[in-house]
């Protein structure tokens, strides 16, 4: 059982859009046998790539959801989850990397570092996943992988290192130096199945020469041994480099980088050798998990099957069969037939169905071993829930999750149709943490939440195909916030006397700006002023003012509140009073507080052809955007800018007729500012307006 955990790899392949992630997943498959013939992600063939195995994915060309499938190289088992590009389902990357101990990054060899690869990386370093990286689409006219390997140290700060060179480019691209063996590999047959090696061509000789020198020297900083042979002029034997390359890219200290072709099919297989080589084992990944009992100390989990189980269920999906629930297994064995307590809410568990994920597809097992991916069929769970053996009382962090930016209000077109919306909106928020519903108190409508246009267009769009559900959906709002500017004292009494008991209850103190805090509630009561007991219920009075603020009722962001003074009455002071207190003080002290509003601002990149450039500038000029920097690569260019999410709707049709159905762009958000006063003064009669009706 130790030899299967240590012959075990859970990686992930995350990328910017269009850089050929699921494309290599599919070559990946084909190569290790798990697929018998080879589909294109754009479905020319009508049939569309393994892994996007959603009807949308493949008329659409995008991966919207991750997908886990597993395969066998040369006696290891590869757990592998391909995953979306688009930064409108980062939560798929997000709650993917949480899970993997390894990943790889595929970059393109045109594109180079794009915008979605700087969000991944930043997604790798959080959860301090070691990476190596594919540099893709050598075979394009314009791939220069030396450049991109230059981006990943410039741009990414990694210490990246190329472990194999091209052996021609672009249409000439023939096969791949492995700058390890100095051996020149070819990938031959119909599909490149038969890898032949062969002396590096002499043309490339000394450049290989020179390159090897580069990746000894690099990799030497991980192994004193390695080091001790340069310095003594000795042969360097290949498995004491493999080993230091392979310290190197654990810690993450070093990336090494793979050049290839997927859809040309040349560089797959070394890639997958790069796998069992350089990632890690789940023995060899660091992982903890919180002591529930014990105020949360952390508590190292060990990748040993036969220790009491610790299991994260990290995705939710309903199939046709029910919830399918994807957990990783850290500790011990998760077996069929089991009982298992699910650590948030203390009620036990039984295992029915266990099985391995193959995109759409399933295969049952017995049990799934420590380390290792699988799902559970029918257990009622939510997606970050921990199950742990009895007697365990253990729960796994959380992941990231991001706050929506954007709104619609959806409505559904008959009796049918709303049931039907109801069990597919229930199924969406409960699959993905991103996706939120609420219905709007004033105006009865139900309100749809996520991350970007085309996050809602793809759940509107899933309700019509899965449920049948017909939605017309209103126009897209954006989540405003509102502040304050300046510091204001409150001292604020609350008197009702309506015969027998009455209210009363004064609270002091001052509202003031608090940048980045959220909400942050200060009690600085002396004396007894305001009874210990009735505290908590000026925190709460204060808390229900922020969820709609005073002055244009969006929520309430970096507000202090803090409470010095105060009253009360033997027999008239209550929670009920001291929290109508708490709400009056706060009405009274917020608007002479300079309210104002924030909006979204998103990080925008746009990748166009050079001819463009100032088209795509005077587009983001006239949206308010913010230009950040514009970089130019031979015939393309990328201008980055900061632009209000307000003004972003509809951008994608106006930029393709500007230029020409060429260019394309990614946005994410980025932070709250405030907005400028006209647009204020919009939102105030919009405002106005919808309170006449």
């Amino acid at each position: 059982m130790e030899k299967e955990v240590r012959k075990l790899r859970n990686i992930g392949i995350s990328a910017h859009i269009d850089s050929g992630k699921t494309t290599l997943t599919e070559r990946i498959l084909f190569f290790t046998q798990r697929i018998h013939a080879i589909h294109d992600v754009k479905g020319k063939d009508g049939v569309g790539a393994t892994m996007d195995s959603m009807e949308l994915e493949r008329e659409r060309g995008i991966t919207i959801a991750s997908a886990a499938t597993f395969c066998q190289w040369k006696g290891f088992n590869v757990n592998i989850i391909d995953t979306p590009g688009h930064v409108d389902f980062t939560i798929e990357v997000e709650r993917s990397l949480r899970v993997l101990d390894g990943a790889i990054l595929v970059l393109c060899a045109v594109g180079g570092v794009q915008s979605q690869s700087i969000t991944v990386d930043r997604q790798m370093k959080r959860y301090n996943v070691p990476c190596v990286a594919f540099v893709n689409k050598c075979d394009r006219s314009g791939a220069d992988p030396f450049r991109v390997t230059r981006q990943l140290r410039e741009k990414l700060a990694h210490n990246a290192v190329m472990l194999q060179m091209p052996i021609g480019l672009e249409a000439d691209l023939k096969g791949v130096v492995d700058l390890v063996s100095m051996q020149a590999l070819y990938f031959k047959g119909e599909h490149g199945e038969t890898v032949e090696s062969g002396p590096v061509p002499a043309s490339l000789a000394e450049k290989a020469a020179g390159m090897r020198e580069d990746l000894v020297d690099a990799a030497s900083a991980f192994s004193d041994e390695l080091t001790d042979a340069i310095l003594e002029g000795k042969e360097i034997p290949e498995a004491l480099l493999v080993s230091a390359i392979r310290t190197g890219t654990l810690s993450r200290g070093m990336t090494p980088v793979f050049v290839g072709s997927a859809y040309k099919n040349k560089g797959v297989q070394p890639l997958l050798d790069a796998v069992n080589a350089y990632l890690p084992a789940p023995e060899e990944v660091a992982v903890t998990a919180l002591d529930v009992d014990g105020d949360n100390a952390l508590v190292p989990l060990e990748s040993d099957p036969a220790k009491p189980v610790v299991a994260l269920a990290f995705k939710l999906e309903d199939g046709r069969y029910g919830q399918l629930t994807y957990v990783r297994v850290y500790q011990g064995t998760l077996a069929k037939g089991a009982t298992v307590i699910n650590s948030r809410t203390g009620k036990k568990v039984r295992i029915g169905r266990v099985v391995r994920m193959h995109a759409d597809q399933m295969e049952d097992v017995d049990a799934i071993l420590a380390g290792g991916i699988g799902a559970l069929f029918g257990i009622d769970c939510a997606s970050g829930d921990t199950f742990t053996a009895e007697g365990v009382r253990l729960a796994m962090t959380s992941i990231f999750v991001p706050d929506p930016v954007i709104s619609l209000a959806i409505h559904p077109d008959g009796t049918q149709s709303e049931t039907a919306m109801t069990k597919a909106l229930n199924r969406f928020s409960k699959e993905d943490p991103t996706f939120r519903v609420y219905v709007d108190e004033e105006t009865s409508e139900t309100i749809i939440q996520g991350m970007g246009e085309l996050h809602l267009d793809v759940y509107i769009e899933r309700m019509k195909r899965e449920y049948g559900a017909t939605v017309t959906a209103g126009s897209p709002q954006v989540a405003y916030r509102e502040t304050i500017t300046r510091k204001v004292e409150f001292n604020y009494t609350h008197k009702k006397q309506t015969g027998g008991a009455g209210q009363y209850g004064r609270i002091a103190g001052y509202l003031e700006p608090a940048p980045g805090e959220g909400f942050d509630f200060l009690n600085k009561i002396t004396g007894g002023a305001i009874p210990t007991q009735f505290i908590p219920a000026c925190e709460k009075g204060f808390r229900k003012c922020i969820a709609k603020g005073p002055f244009m009722e969006f929520p309430v962001v970096d507000v202090r509140v803090c409470i010095n003074d105060g009253a009360s009455h033997a027999v008239d002071s209550s929670e009920m009073a001291f929290d109508a207190a708490a709400r009056g003080a706060f009405q009274e002290a917020y608007r002479k507080a300079g309210p104002v509003i924030h909006e979204p601002i998103m990080r925008v990149s746009v990748e166009t052809p050079t001819g463009f450039q100032g088209g795509a500038l005077k587009l983001l000029n006239q949206r308010r955007g913010m230009i950040v920097g514009t970089q130019e690569e031979d015939i393309n260019c990328t201008v980055e800018a900061q632009v209000p999410l307000a003004e972003m709707f509809g951008f994608s049709n106006v930029l393709r007729s500007a230029t020409q159905g060429q260019a394309q762009f990614t946005m994410e958000f980025l932070t709250y500012r405030e907005v400028p006063r006209s647009v204020a003064e919009e939102l105030e009669k919009q405002k106005t307006r919808k309170q006449e009706k």
